[in-house]
């Protein structure tokens, strides 16, 4: 095996070349840079074109040269806890409970009672 691998460098140098490989259509998009800078950057036609872009020069926050905002993602906002708990039960429900939780605590006592244990008096 080491007769026929003679001369090769494994790793170094690919065998492959660029023949018969359809590249996937592109698209220039110009941006231009508040300092004055003007470039392009490569998209394909397929992706969403964002509407701003960094400068490569001085890192800015460039603008796209025909000026079309990008088109916002309709969806709908993400859904807090709250909000997921106001789905389960309402106002109300959740104000009895509150009460019944504190009235359970008050009850069974805590450190601001005088008659706890950890309720220190101060002398």
């Amino acid at each position: 095996m080491a007769e026929s691998m003679r001369g090769s460098r494994l790793g170094a140098v690919s065998y492959e070349n660029e023949g018969g490989v359809e590249f996937a259509p592109r698209q220039l998009v110009p941006f231009d840079c508040p300092a004055g800078h003007a470039f392009a950057v490569p998209f394909s036609v397929e992706a969403d074109l964002p509407a701003t872009w960094e400068c490569r020069v001085c890192g800015a926050i460039a603008l796209r040269r025909d000026g079309s905002p990008a088109e916002g993602k309709s969806g709908r906002k993400p859904r807090t806890p709250w909000d997921m708990l106001l789905e389960r039960r309402s106002i109300h429900d959740l104000e009895v409970l509150l009460e019944e939780r504190l009235a359970l605590l008050r009850d069974r006592g805590g450190p601001a009672r005088a008659d706890h244990p950890d309720h220190r008096k101060s002398a």
